[in-house]
Parts: C-alpha cells; structure tokens; sequence
C-alpha cells in the first residue's frame, strides 16, 4: 500500500502490533496524530482504516516486508508479541533493523510484560528490580527489551520500556475474567495463592500514550494498578460482583496436574509491583485503580 505523501510530513505514530490495545489507543488519540498501523493480515485493513489508522501490510517474520518501515513514523508504539518459540525475539530485531535505514524515528515505546521478573515470593518491589525469567516466553521478552533499549542508546531514540500484568475488561476478548468462572476453572487453595497484579484495558492504553509523549530514554516503566491482591482473592471478588459461583481451589500438586504448562507459569508466580513511576513521571490518572471500580461501572444501570 502506497501511504499519502502528506503522512511523510506531518508527526505520525506506527503501531505495530495494532489489536485490542492499539484499537483503543487510536481512539483515544484520534485528531491528535496521525496514525499507521502495521499489520500482517490484509483482511484487517478495514478495520485499521475506520479506526482512524493509515494500514500498512508487513510481516514481522517476514523482514523482507518491512522496507517502508523506516521513513514513515516519528513515533513507534511496539505491541506485537515475540512468536511462540526460542529464547529471542526476532521480530523485535526485525523491526529495529527495518526502523535504522532511517532517522526519523525520535521515540520507541515496547509493551513487554511483568513476567520478566519470573516468581518473587510476593515481594513488593519497583523497576530498579533485575529480571529474573523463568520460561522462554519469559526470556523472549528480556530480549526484545534489551534490543529496543539498545537501539535507542545506539540511535539517540527514547526508547521506553512498559512492564505490563494481566490485562482485563470485560468487552477484551480474553480478557474477560468472568469466562474463567463460567468455566469452573480451578484456582490455588488460599494457603498456596499467589499475588497478581491488574491493569485495565483503558488504563494501559491511555499508559501508552502517556509513554510516547512523557516517557524518559531507556527507562522502565510498571503498568499496574493499585490493587494488591491474591489470585483467588481476585476471582472472588468478580464472582461475587457478578453474581457467579466461586472457582474449586486445589493444593499447588493437584492444580499443577490440571493445568497445562503455560497456565502453571502464570498461576505459579507471585509478585506485587510499585506503580510509582507510572504515576509521577508518567502522570497517568488510573480510570480503574483496582478492578472493583471497573465491576461497579459494569453493574451500574
């Protein structure tokens, strides 16, 4: 696709990656930039199209197809995920390779995820913290960071990094938790739970925007709401907001045997993050600081 000389002008946002997050994040800045959004898939132009985007079709697996990359954007909102195997991320240095034929690039913000810390026996901690990766999903994304923070050090970009929790809303698909209810999926017994930390839809979105304009050079940045609370804890509470039978709970033995690998590794895992940063230097107002505001604006009339 042939872009609009005016977007090689005007300040301009890539989004690579652009599913639900990024959906919401060109809502939220329509008529503020202009907006291209990088998909493999031809059959989503339309929908990227009347989200207010530019559709750019590439293929981060395909390096060959990503020749435009590199003059068309100021800004560059990474989203995409690593792909499902190896310990790095290619697709990250597929696209930093694609973005340095040019220098047009100022700003890279990548969303990568709090598993990097792998299990901290529920320690409250903040970014200062070292990654611990305990899977290769978990080790995919240290790369993928370390490159993009490479890349901005070597290239003069401000590359931000958002350590990113669980996210819900209930219009996400996935990312509804009452399906998980509805399932009867089971969950640790009390004595065995983990902490897990939130963040809603809206809120990361409204993070990401925040990170591209306000986000410091190679800096890290926990997008977590401010609820502290143990998984079970957690379905509880949306059980008993929406009316649903509570999850069985099992020993750490008898949920590891019910679950498959890649739940264990999310369920296994306990941690509180500090969302200091995101709210003083970011200045991020969290719409949903626990996720019992988002349940009481869903049961409003």
């Amino acid at each position: 696709m042939t872009l609009p000389n005016a977007a090689m002008r005007r300040p301009t946002l890539l989004i690579v990656g652009c599913g639900d997050v990024g959906l919401r994040v060109l809502r939220l800045l329509h008529g503020r930039l202009r907006a291209v959004a990088l998909t493999s898939n031809a059959q989503r132009v339309n929908v990227l199209r009347a989200a207010g985007s530019v559709p750019l079709v590439g293929d981060l697996d395909a390096a060959g197809t990503l020749g435009r990359l590199a003059a068309v954007a100021d800004w560059v909102l990474h989203l995409a995920p690593p792909p499902a195997q190896g310990n790095s991320d290619p697709r990250t240095a597929a696209l930093l390779q694609a973005l340095a034929r040019s220098t047009r690039v100022r700003r890279i913000v990548y969303a990568s995820t709090s598993g990097v810390y792998g299990d901290a026996g529920g320690a409250h901690f903040d970014e200062t913290r070292a990654p611990r990766p305990a899977t290769p999903r978990a080790r995919r994304r240290v790369d993928a960071e370390a490159r993009v923070r490479r890349h901005g050090g070597a290239f003069g970009v401000t590359a931000s990094v958002l350590r990113i929790p669980g996210i819900y809303a209930l219009d996400r698909a996935g990312g509804d938790p009452r399906e998980r209810l509805q399932r009867g999926a089971p969950l640790l017994a009390d004595n065995d739970d983990v902490y897990t930390n939130h963040i809603h839809a809206d809120d990361l979105a409204r993070a990401c925007i925040a990170a591209l304009f306000r986000g410091a050079p190679q800096r890290v940045y926990h997008v977590s709401d401010d609820s502290a609370m143990k998984m079970g804890e957690h379905f509880d509470a949306v059980a008993d907001a929406f009316s649903l039978p509570r999850a069985p709970r099992l020993s750490r033995d008898a949920l590891r045997a019910a679950v498959s690998e890649m739940q264990w590794s999310f369920m296994s895992e306990s941690r509180r993050l500090d969302n200091t940063r995101l709210q003083r230097e970011l200045r991020v107002r969290l719409a949903y600081p626990t996720p019992s505001v988002a349940w009481a604006g869903a049961r409003e009339p």
